[in-house]
């Protein structure tokens, strides 16, 4: 029997804004779901394991990868370069995979222009910038600067929302993850995500 297709989930959100959580929570939910390991420029904060969270490189690195054509995306976002390794992707479509992404507005956009009948994009809101702003304090991982600056791109990066296929407004943690997790589920019941289906002849 023909194998299906993967599909590629992208979450984005503002920074702070919860989507970390939420693909974490999604994994744990289902084992058989992958997650996307982009390559980044950032320095690696605490707890975070090369390989697993980012794939962590220099600067000369990522440019090298970037003029071998090594990926479907990539922008400069926050001061720092995030890249999608095709090979990653190709390997998750080809494999029938649910592939899950942690991306920002032009990450999304350009999945969305890459691989366009293969991507499903999320878009996790914060309920207000009053509590994003308290969030980004929150987790004590950046500077006073550094939160304003988060902040002046979110109210850019919201502005892209309407262009996503779902909104999920992240006020009550557990509920954002049951809908995310619903969307995907609903997905993967579309017909083209069950065709062929063994036993039936629907032609």
């Amino acid at each position: 029997m023909k194998k299906r297709r993967g599909i590629l989930i992208v979450l984005s959100s503002p920074s702070g804004g919860g989507k970390t959580t939420i693909y974490r929570a999604i994994l744990e939910r289902h084992p058989s779901y992958k997650y996307s390991v982009s390559a980044t420029t950032r320095p690696m904060r605490n707890g975070e394991v090369d390989g697993i969270d980012y794939h962590f490189l220099t600067d000369e690195e990522f440019l090298r990868k970037i003029d071998a054509g090594e990926f479907v995306e990539w922008a400069f976002v926050h001061g720092y370069r995030y890249g999608t390794l095709k090979s990653t992707v190709n390997d998750a479509l080809s494999s029938g995979e649910v592939l899950l992404f942690d991306l920002d507005v032009q990450g999304a956009d350009a999945m969305q222009k890459a691989f366009p009948d293969d991507v499903v994009n999320i878009f996790i809101l914060p309920p207000s910038r009053e509590e994003l702003r308290r969030r980004l304090t929150a987790r004590k991982t950046d500077q006073p600067d550094v939160i304003n600056l988060r902040l002046r791109n979110a109210e850019n990066e919201v502005k892209k929302a309407v262009n996503y296929d779902y909104i999920v407004i992240n006020d009550d943690l557990e509920t954002a993850i049951s809908q995310v997790d619903a969307i995907i589920t609903a997905e993967l019941c579309r017909p083209a995500m069950q065709l062929p289906i063994e036993g039936w002849n629907l032609k």
